[in-house]
């Protein structure tokens, strides 16, 4: 492959992750995929691709369609919740968020509801609402009729139901809530920690039987802040937390000796937390390690 054609490769590099992540919500995967299509572009003659673009877009798409197939089987056999890996976004690695509508498009919730979607649907949403495509395009993509990919995108909409205010929460207000949260839980203030969740909050935990995790949601204020008492009690001498943008939004972030233990994500509404999520399994914590450690 010669050096012009890996440099145009290179300027597509960012949006190919970026649509793998989507499609698979797995940051390893996604640089598996990104790889193999690299190695493919490579050995094609350059003279049949009109457009790189486009081209790359169906190869990527297409491998994603082949892995969650497999991957749909395995995340049934997974021990407890299954979460998407979490991404760093503040360096621009899934294309700039500079809307609250590209922040929530790349949010672990929305990840977790696109689980509800056949892998034809999800890639038809992913490519309409995060790229941007036209049905026209996406037919191309997909190989399928333009009036077909209307309806599947259609149907995802549908099934994904998601409501308005579920992801209302401004950047700032939920950067001061997990701020709050941060130091109430570093105080050990649980009256501070009370005020911030919302009765019926949510907690889901993600650690794959490689950790301690709770193998189902924890439901309810009471429940969630005696949960929290226990797992504070675990903790490890040295621990730290900090802040950091990651897919979209502000999140806790916890180290011991320099290496990623946890990941939590907040869903907020109304000034309060309604769902938390924390990914304690280190395999989905290595890309974030590499992404904080400047890797």
């Amino acid at each position: 492959m010669t050096t012009s054609l890996a440099d145009e490769f290179e300027t597509h590099r960012p949006q190919l992750f970026g649509l793998a992540y989507r499609m698979l919500g797995s940051a390893a995967d996604a640089e598996d995929v990104v790889q193999d299509a690299y190695l493919r572009f490579s050995r094609t003659d350059r003279a049949t691709v009109e457009q790189p673009r486009a081209w790359l877009a169906k190869v990527v798409t297409n491998l994603c369609l082949n892995l969650l197939a497999s991957a749909r089987a395995r995340r049934e056999r997974y021990t407890g919740t299954w979460l998407p890996e979490p991404v760093v976004t503040s360096d621009g690695t899934l294309g700039p968020l500079e809307s609250a509508e590209r922040r929530d498009a790349v949010s672990l919730a929305l990840l977790v509801l696109l689980e509800r979607l056949t892998p034809t649907e999800r890639a038809v949403y992913v490519l309409r609402e995060a790229f941007a495509y036209d049905h026209r395009e996406i037919a191309g993509v997909l190989a399928l009729g333009e009036a077909n990919c209307r309806q599947l995108y259609r149907r995802a909409v549908q099934r994904l139901a998601v409501p308005e205010t579920r992801f209302a929460a401004p950047v700032e207000q939920q950067e001061g809530l997990v701020a709050s949260f941060l130091t109430a839980a570093r105080e050990g203030d649980l009256a501070g920690l009370e005020r911030l969740l919302a009765a019926d909050v949510t907690w889901w935990s993600d650690g794959g039987g490689k950790v301690r995790a709770a193998l189902r949601p924890i439901r309810g204020r009471d429940k969630v802040l005696r949960f929290f008492a226990g797992v504070t009690n675990r903790i490890e001498a040295g621990a730290e937390f900090t802040t950091a943008e990651v897919n979209g939004s502000a999140a806790l972030v916890g180290l011991h000796d320099g290496q990623v233990f946890v990941v939590v994500s907040f869903e907020a509404h109304d000034g309060v937390f309604t769902q938390m999520r924390g990914v304690l399994n280190p395999d989905k914590l290595a890309f974030v390690g590499r992404q904080l450690a400047g890797a």
